[in-house]
């Protein structure tokens, strides 16, 4: 291969490595104005959901384990319940899903 084609491969593979960082860094700045301004939308946001001056302040409450053990044993009862309620929701809902495909046909 004569010694000139050698020359017009490498002008050739700069032109196209300049071309690839160009685009590359055109694409990055994009990237990045985009990111800016999405990170500008959620900062306003997040701000926006920050707490209230003006809402009354009230008293975190005290450790479950400082409190007395009734107070545990009701909120687990209650929590217990709760779950039990939504489980017997839940089968009256499969229930009546069921009974409305058995009929869906008659």
């Amino acid at each position: 291969m004569p010694g000139w084609i050698w020359w017009i491969l490498v002008a050739f593979l700069i032109v196209m490595l300049v071309i690839g960082v160009v685009y590359v860094v055109r694409h990055a700045l994009g990237a990045m104005h985009k990111l800016s301004a999405v990170g500008g939308k959620v900062s306003d946001r997040v701000s926006q959901m920050g707490v209230d001056p003006d809402a009354v302040a009230t008293a975190p409450e005290a450790p479950i384990f400082t409190q007395p053990l009734s107070v545990a044993t009701e909120r687990y009862s209650d929590a217990h319940a709760e779950i039990i309620e939504q489980r017997q929701a839940r089968r009256e809902r499969h229930m009546a899903t069921w009974q409305r495909w058995l009929h869906f046909n008659d």
